[in-house]
């Protein structure tokens, strides 16, 4: 008797951490599925959301192309009154001033970025990376009052005329610096997203080459390499995509930016060879037009935005494409 209770009792204390164990495992398996469906329903949501803006856009625009068709893209009417609307004013103002501001940010902010990671002195290196974060960080309207009431007129009296005289006389690019000299259009415009976009892009530089492991370049500069040759050969390979990716970030913020394109562009439906003359983009004529306009006319503007969206679009997967095939190259070479 006394021994069949010990043997019990030895199979329960036995049992004990063994459904012990079960419990820890059947709340941690509960845990894992609670926190997979959590984690899968928020990222439906953005799809849901990414669909939900393509289909309102469409489906808003869709009187405007089913009038137009595909010709709305290359149209260069903007009439109100007799409702013959054209997209290609805005896309080219869009799409220029976008590509004058990476002409200027790009080269500025890598070097920029650049000083900050491998020759800027210790103590400046603190306050100038705050500098260039509080930057980022100013709205984009105080750019914008910035460009109108400061830039625009030295710009001007300065700028323009330099421009014109140098590169106004050239064979090729000289009619793009004719035209009247009023300090706003779409150079100006450029020149304002370009310092707009300026501290986006460094700052995603210089996270980036931060990241780059000590133990290379230590091992390239004790080979001899100079500050340049580290640079190319060690800091940009590693780096390629981030690099990449802070560029795509910047022209993703100039094709999109409303408030300080709108104050320097001129918002002007005409399209000129000139780089001085005044233009409009896509975004400045949604937030000009967009409070007076009747059903066509919004549908229109329905149909700009879904261009714009389009636009970004193209733009982003360029610079996929763009990273595979360096990925590619580079496999081949190794």
């Amino acid at each position: 008797m006394s021994q069949g209770l010990i043997m019990d009792a030895s199979v329960a204390v036995n049992n004990m951490p063994t459904q012990g164990m079960l419990a820890v495992v059947k709340k941690q398996r509960l845990q894992d599925f609670f926190f997979h469906k959590i984690t899968l329903t928020f990222s439906l949501l953005v799809l849901f959301a990414l669909m939900g803006i393509i289909v309102s856009l469409i489906i808003n625009a869709w009187p405007a192309f089913s009038k137009f068709g595909l010709s709305f893209i290359w149209r260069v009417e903007w009439d109100i009154v007799n409702q013959e609307f054209g997209a290609a004013i805005a896309i080219f103002g869009t799409v220029m001033s976008a590509v004058i501001a990476l002409i200027i940010a790009v080269p500025l902010s890598f070097g920029i970025a650049l000083f900050l990671t491998e020759t800027c002195p210790t103590y400046l290196r603190r306050p100038l990376g705050t500098a260039i974060e509080l930057l980022a960080a100013v709205p984009s309207i105080i750019y914008g009052m910035f460009g109108l009431f400061v830039f625009a007129p030295l710009f001007a009296d300065y700028g323009q005329p330099a421009l014109q005289s140098v590169l106004g006389k050239m064979p090729i690019i000289g009619s793009l610096f004719g035209g009247a000299m009023n300090g706003i259009g779409i150079l100006a415009a450029g020149i304002v997203l370009a310092f707009m976009i300026l501290p986006f892009i460094a700052a995603v530089m210089r996270d980036v080459f931060e990241i780059v492991p000590p133990v290379l370049r230590e091992s390239a500069y004790g080979l001899g390499c100079t500050t340049w040759e580290v640079v190319r050969h060690i800091v940009l390979p590693y780096t390629q995509k981030g690099v990449i990716g802070g560029i795509m970030l910047g022209m993703g913020r100039a094709l999109g930016e409303t408030m300080a394109v709108t104050f320097v562009i001129g918002n002007s439906q005409r399209l000129s060879a000139s780089l001085f003359s005044p233009g409009t983009s896509i975004a400045s004529t949604l937030a000009n037009e967009f409070g007076e306009a009747d059903d066509f006319h919004l549908s229109t503007l329905f149909a700009l935005g879904f261009l714009l969206f389009v636009i970004t679009l193209v733009v982003l997967a360029a610079a996929k494409i763009m990273i595979r095939r360096t990925e590619k190259s580079k496999g081949s070479k190794t």
